[in-house]
């Protein structure tokens, strides 16, 4: 096994090191292909440690590679256009000989076959844009909304939920209204199209649950999203 030397210096008695202490590198890699055709396809790999998000990374490609520091556990995000999201959870204690291998199939979210919407599943509206501090939809945004009442007009019995969440920046109850204020304005847009009222749940968590703690504006804006939850197919 690979490992990489991480040294910890112990004083004894004459002032000289003690012992030093190694601590085992793991990889974590996978591929990402479509589940049908099985051809490469080009993601973002969204990747944090948990349970806190201290350590973070974004990865673009057809796969990805990267390595779980301190042995701790890692949650995975991967997003393309025309696909469901995906997410996992990576854990050191799978590896083998320092490598810790996850293939990742994606989903097309058009087509009329429930898995490909399986209850559970969540979808991030990256292009979901709102004026800073305010539930106002931009218009620039439309045309991602438009995607998911197309979605739904094409599974008739789909019912979702949407989540709102804001950064952990602020005053906490201040965030869990705008969060709450936003996922209202997402479900009028979306009754407005034609979906009935009745399918669409909503629920808010203001910064309760950020995806990342890294005081980074990146990181404040992964943190601020609307989520679409597959309650029923």
């Amino acid at each position: 096994m690979k490992r990489a030397l991480f040294i910890f210096l112990l004083l004894n008695a004459s002032g000289l090191p003690a012992q030093t202490e190694t601590i085992p590198v793991i990889v974590a890699s996978g591929r990402i292909y479509n589940s049908e055709t099985k051809e490469p396809v080009n993601a973002k790999v969204v990747y944090q440690s948990l349970p806190y998000g201290n350590r973070m990374g974004i990865i673009t490609g057809d796969s990805f590679s990267f390595q779980l520091f301190y042995n701790e556990r890692y949650s995975i995000t991967v997003e393309a256009v025309g696909y469901a999201s995906a997410k996992y959870l990576l854990d050191p204690a799978e590896a083998v000989d320092g490598k810790l291998i996850k293939d990742i199939e994606l989903h097309h979210t058009t087509g009329n076959t429930s898995r490909r919407h399986a209850v559970g599943q969540v979808m991030r509206l990256d292009n979901l844009i709102f004026e800073q501090g305010k539930s106002k939809i931009d218009p620039s945004s439309f045309e991602e909304l438009d995607l998911l009442v197309a979605m739904m007009k094409e599974h008739k019995s789909m019912v979702i939920q949407l989540e709102g969440h804001t950064d952990y920046l602020g005053d906490p109850e201040k965030n869990l209204k705008l969060s709450e204020q936003r996922v209202e304005k997402v479900k009028e847009y979306l009754v407005s199209k034609g979906i009935h009222k009745n399918r669409i749940f909503t629920k808010a968590f203001g910064g309760t649950m950020p995806l990342s703690r890294d005081d980074t504006p990146e990181a404040h804006r992964m943190n601020r999203r609307v989520e679409v939850r597959i309650l029923q197919n």
